[in-house]
């Protein structure tokens, strides 16, 4: 949880000197670089190892990284000393998204049972806009223990229309209902 917090603090000033600097786009691509090297358990541990010097560390992370703001190598520079470069991949996903947010972008992440078609999405992500009152892009995944339906979290809510979920409702009613 207390991780969840430091990204978030990490990407809001993040987001702010992107904002400022009018670098949206650069910090982001930067971000899901500096992502990708994250999620390697092996060289995180190389990074975050406090017998290799800052130096040496400095050394293969900004080789490693190529040319990317001299911003976001401090960020990665800063994460690395205090043992934190591990959670860069949850900073990239929520300066994701404080974007999306500013852009006026909700992100939906929906189950179904079966896999959506092109067409579908396309109606899903107009009917769930029009729930939010925002364009939104949908990240889908496929649960066949859903049995039918879907389920959908967009901006905070969550919306739960699956056969598995009613059927569920419906077991509840019939246990506790009784004959009058």
């Amino acid at each position: 949880m207390a991780r969840r917090v430091y990204a978030r603090r990490y990407s809001q000033a993040v987001f702010s000197i992107a904002l400022e600097r009018k670098e949206l786009d650069r910090w982001q691509s930067d971000l899901k670089k500096i992502a990708q090297l994250g999620q390697d358990a092996a060289f995180i541990a190389l990074v975050e190892n406090p017998k290799v010097s800052f130096e040496k560390k400095a050394k293969i992370l900004s080789k490693l990284l190529g040319d990317i703001n001299p911003l976001a190598l401090n960020l990665v520079y800063l994460l690395a000393t205090r043992g934190g470069l591990s959670m860069v991949g949850d900073i990239a996903e929520e300066y994701q998204r404080l974007l999306d947010s500013y852009r006026g972008i909700e992100q939906a992440e929906v189950i179904t049972a079966v896999p959506l078609d092109a067409q579908e999405r396309q109606k899903l992500e107009e009917h769930l806009g029009k729930v939010v009152g925002k364009k939104v892009v949908l990240k889908s995944s496929v649960d066949p223990s859903l049995i039918g339906g879907m389920i959908a979290r967009v901006g905070g809510k969550l919306l739960d229309g699956s056969t598995n979920s009613r059927l569920m409702a419906l077991k509840k009613e019939l246990a506790g209902g009784g004959v009058k």
